[in-house]
């Protein structure tokens, strides 16, 4: 299977759309949380490729033509940034407060739970950038001698949890400002939480946008900070 795959290098790339157009399909059927387009569709590549036993680099040599579109992706989270200027100049502070200490939550976490189960440095710092998107994530791993394959794991991983989370969590702390739930699914979850924010409202998407563009160039600021601190 694997040396008929490698002769067909966008198996990975149909794969991965056309397991995500289930998932679009899917969540209109039925509109639960649980039934993320993006979270379906990574479950539906692991179950092929274990199924058919087929290697990750085959299914790769095809999906990475997908990446080449997370940066335009990420550029374009400023449209909806710029609609909300007013809102943005307004709540200034708070903005910038939040998403600072999100970044610093965030680092911090992951160094106590590496200390806490004894990861090695290499996971460590592939851990790092787990909390802003892939495009920046990536270059930090890679700069700190991390593994990338993890990172986009972890961030993926991230972003799944904080999109499928977003509303239990707004509902269980009684969180209604739309600037801060932008804020929270920026920070915490990047583009895929913002994709999230969007279903809340446009502030609430704006928000969010504002916050994965912060988050990562706070992220590129901090890492090497806290790369020195090795569980």
């Amino acid at each position: 299977m694997n040396e008929w795959l490698q002769g067909n290098l966008y198996f990975g790339f149909f794969l991965a759309l056309g397991t995500y157009v289930i998932g679009l399909a899917l969540q209109k059927r039925f509109p639960y949380t649980i039934f993320n387009p993006l979270l379906i569709s990574s479950v539906l590549c692991v179950a092929v490729l274990l199924i058919f036993d087929i290697d990750y680099e085959t299914f790769d040599a095809g999906a990475e033509h997908i990446t080449y579109f997370l940066t335009p992706c990420t550029v374009c989270l400023a449209i909806p940034m710029y609609k909300q200027l007013k809102v943005l100049r307004k709540n200034l502070a708070a903005i910038l407060l939040g998403i600072g200490s999100g970044c610093l939550a965030a680092a911090l976490s992951i160094w106590g739970m590496c200390a806490l189960l004894g990861l090695d440095g290499e996971i460590y710092h592939s851990l790092q950038p787990k909390s802003v998107t892939t495009a920046i994530a990536m270059g930090v791993a890679e700069e700190l001698g991390g593994k990338t394959g993890i990172t986009v794991m972890a961030v993926v991983v991230t972003g799944i949890f904080g999109a499928v989370t977003a509303k239990l969590v707004c509902r269980l702390f009684r969180i209604k400002n739309p600037v801060a739930i932008g804020l929270a699914c920026g920070n915490a979850a990047h583009a895929i939480g913002t994709s999230r924010a969007l279903e809340f409202g446009e502030v609430e998407g704006a928000m969010s946008s504002l916050a994965v563009v912060a988050a990562g160039i706070i992220t590129v600021v901090l890492a090497p900070l806290f790369a020195g601190l090795i569980p």
